[in-house]
């Protein structure tokens, strides 16, 4: 019975990394429906290179900055048929698939990051970006709130009462991310001809919303396994996380179809906005609690993206600081909101614990980003020429467009 609950788990959490790996799929195609044709190649390429640096930095670097834990040892120890000092790994290799999931949180930071830093950035300082980001930033921090590392939740948990609680990841990924991408996008600069000396803001529509509705789609899928199989085992999968998944997916719909007066791209993006704010409290919340999350995520996306674009004048691309970082720090909050038995919840959190270190969590990746961004642009430069630019990073960085047989009449 052993062996068959732990191979039981094993598949299990197998397959919530390949659902969340695929979710990898729908930011690119989110990238390339929003983006120009012109940078359509450049964001299939980043989402690919960009997983692929991430799984090299956080195998060799990152998941031992998070949870202590290394893999140089033999396959025979990795697979939990044999045992050596410091550490076993489970029977079935059950800890290397659990590396598999959650390295596929890791690498969702610089996917996070691409849609906001689209159409005019560097190729090879992002990836430079990426590696730094899922070695040591994000690790970081996720080894302190899942890890319980320099003991910020034992403090947390001493001053208030209860620890810090992110089941999915409102804050650790999607407001990390959300965060960093900010300070990228500001210390890059807008796009060419985004915002006129005379103050008018120029237009730059969708290339194609069919993508763009297809990466959301496939994002909302996946999501379920981002959330569900956050639980990382058959005797802790709950059918609540995934009632309120949906839910929180459903409240963003609507709310972003209502607030944002029908628009394409507020309506997908509006369902991305629920499922990133329920990530935290998805455990915990009564389902109309989900639902009132999610839509308060959606409308809040559509009126921070207005906001972000045209007020502010911040040329964040996809508005993953509004879907990501936004709506992730409303996640964290909305956990201590919604989870408190007051409410319908199960209780177990505590609304100054949550909002406290969802604060310093956003302010710590807002100071990463400008810290990592900074030193890649004194360094290296993170930006395209006007001319790069211009032509687009299709033809400027990777020689090819979307579209080749059109390029050449």
């Amino acid at each position: 019975m052993s062996d068959a609950i732990t191979g039981s788990d094993v598949l299990f959490v197998l397959m919530g990394a390949i659902m969340v790996f695929a979710m990898h799929a729908g930011f690119a195609f989110l990238e390339v429906g929003t983006v120009q044709r012109k940078n359509q190649v450049n964001a299939l390429v980043k989402i690919l290179v960009d997983f692929g640096i991430s799984t090299v930095s956080y195998f060799f670097i990152g998941y031992a900055v998070a949870y202590g834990v290394d893999f140089f040892v033999n396959a025979a120890v990795l697979s939990g048929t044999a045992e050596t000092e410091g550490y076993a790994f489970a029977s079935n290799g059950y800890d290397l698939v659990k590396f598999f999931f959650l390295l596929t949180f890791a690498a969702a930071i610089p996917a996070i990051i691409s849609g906001g830093i689209a159409e005019r950035a560097k190729f090879w300082p992002q990836l430079f970006a990426t590696a730094i980001l899922t070695a040591l930033i994000y690790p970081f921090f996720e080894g302190i709130i899942w890890n319980g590392n320099f003991g910020l939740q034992e403090v947390i948990t001493n001053i208030f009462g209860v620890g810090f609680h992110d089941f999915a990841g409102s804050i650790v990924v999607h407001a990390v991310g959300g965060w960093i991408a900010l300070g990228a996008v500001l210390l890059l600069g807008a796009r060419r001809g985004r915002y006129r000396k005379d103050g008018r803001v120029m237009g730059i529509p969708p290339s194609n919303i069919p993508f763009l509705a297809l990466g959301s789609w496939i994002l909302c899928i996946g999501w379920f396994g981002f959330n569900v199989m956050s639980a990382q085992s058959i005797g802790g999968i709950s059918g609540l996380v995934a009632m309120n998944s949906l839910l929180a997916m459903v409240g963003g719909i609507i709310a972003a179809l209502l607030v944002g007066k029908n628009d394409p791209g507020f309506v997908h993006n509006g369902a991305l906005a629920g499922l990133v704010a329920v990530c935290a409290g998805s455990d915990i919340m009564h389902p109309i609690g989900a639902l009132a999350t999610g839509g308060i995520a959606g409308a809040l996306f559509v009126f921070a993206f207005t906001l972000c674009q045209n007020k502010l004048k911040i040329d964040d691309v996809l508005g993953v600081w509004p879907l990501h970082g936004l709506c992730g720090l409303w996640g964290g909050i909305a956990a201590g909101i919604f989870g408190l038995e007051a409410l319908g919840g199960l209780g177990g959190v505590s609304f100054m614990a949550q909002l406290v270190v969802s604060l310093i969590g956003c302010a710590y990746a807002l100071a990463a980003g400008f810290v990592v961004y900074g030193l890649l642009k004194a360094s290296m430069g993170i930006r395209l020429t006007e001319e790069e630019e211009f032509i687009g990073a299709d033809l400027s960085i990777h020689k090819i467009g979307a579209y080749p047989e059109e390029d050449l009449r």
